[in-house]
């Protein structure tokens, strides 16, 4: 609890990543998992089984109980506008998935709507508060690399059928929506708005096969290349797709500045390795600033954001900086289509570091 208080949470959507939700928001004491919704309610009611929440049989219902204060929107990806629109209506803070919304109007309503309604809009990826990640943006925010120029990030995301039992929205929005926003929003964080993209894309690999050996057929860009400049100058070159697996060796970030280079193994990882290289030398492991999470606790965006609502402060994943990546994603699909540059003209706010990491000793 967080001056004697919780936050009540419900989750609307119990597909594949709920489950991992669910696990991780219970393990934080300010934060009361009172129920979920799925329009498939075997999945709704299992996910609260195994919870030990409720199951509501509508969102309606959810969104009338007055324990609920905040909406974890987990729908797929082209349901996450429709969703927090009316939990945003209702007057329920939401944290949403990745992507806040498929178009910059969409996304740009959300935060208007929300603003109007005075009420709370969170968005993932939250994975730049993670420890690797954190350090790795103290690093470069206290200057240990001098002014930052390029910047290289990679996304090898494998082929989504291999492991998930439903594919067919992934695909529906392609590689750059779907996981090309975790580095956008590191970068975003770290270095402030974006102003121009330009961006190349193909569909590499159009006929494929499920797990359960449907076959089907993609038409989104499976993979796609994107140059982002940055209003401080920086320049970042981003690679994403669902064709190349994990085992590749081009993984992570780069951070190549005047007076050295910073490596972040993985922009999701907690516990990713972090070196630094000063120019011309090899690189060398960098401390963690706090003894890193293994892996990806979920539920971290969300709980940070149920934090800031008890003790009143700003949070950290917040609507803007969403919009503004959605901003970003839209504007490489233009670039793609026009084979040319597209400015970038909305702006949003980095978020402080973590209050840790911004304490901690380098």
């Amino acid at each position: 609890m967080v001056n004697g208080k919780k936050v009540g949470v419900g989750i609307v959507g119990c597909g594949n990543i709920a489950g991992p939700y669910a696990s991780d928001l219970q393990t934080y004491p300010h934060i009361d998992l009172v129920g979920v919704f799925d329009v498939d309610a075997e999945k709704a009611q299992a996910l609260a089984t195994k919870s030990n929440c409720r199951s509501y049989a509508t969102l309606d219902e959810l969104l009338a109980d007055p324990a609920i204060d905040l909406v974890v929107n987990l729908t797929i990806h082209l349901a996450h506008y429709a969703v927090t629109a009316q939990c945003l209506e209702r007057d329920k803070a939401v944290y949403s998935e990745k992507p806040l919304a498929m178009t910059s109007e969409q996304a740009q309503t959300l935060v208007d709507l929300a603003r109007k309604q005075g009420v709370r809009l969170g968005c993932s990826p939250f994975t730049y508060m993670g420890e690797a990640q954190q350090t790795a943006m103290r690093w470069v925010r206290d200057d240990r690399l001098g002014p930052v120029r390029i910047v290289y990030a990679e996304v090898n995301w494998g082929r989504i059928e291999s492991w998930h039992p439903a594919p067919g929205p992934f695909y529906a929005v392609g590689a750059l929506f779907d996981v090309g926003v975790y580095p956008l929003t590191l970068l975003t964080a770290l270095f402030g708005p974006a102003r121009r993209v330009l961006a190349y894309g193909q569909t590499l690999y159009p006929d494929r096969v499920t797990k359960h050996g449907v076959p089907f057929h993609i038409s989104a860009p499976d993979w796609v290349l994107v140059l982002v400049e940055l209003a401080n100058g920086t320049v970042a070159r981003l690679t994403t797709n669902f064709y190349v697996g994990h085992h590749s060796k081009q993984a992570g970030i780069e951070f190549h500045g005047d007076r050295g280079s910073l490596y972040l193994a993985s922009w999701q990882n907690f516990n990713a390795a972090v070196e630094y290289s000063e120019f011309g030398k090899q690189y060398e492991a960098v401390p963690y600033l706090k003894e890193p999470t293994h892996g990806t606790p979920w539920g971290r965006g969300a709980a940070e954001m149920a934090e800031a609502m008890l003790v009143d402060r700003p949070h950290r994943a917040t609507g803007e900086h969403a919009a503004h990546v959605v901003d970003i994603l839209c504007a490489a699909t233009e670039s793609m289509q026009r084979n040319a540059p597209v400015e970038v003209r909305s702006n949003m706010t980095p978020p402080a570091l973590m209050e840790w990491a911004e304490a901690a000793a380098l």
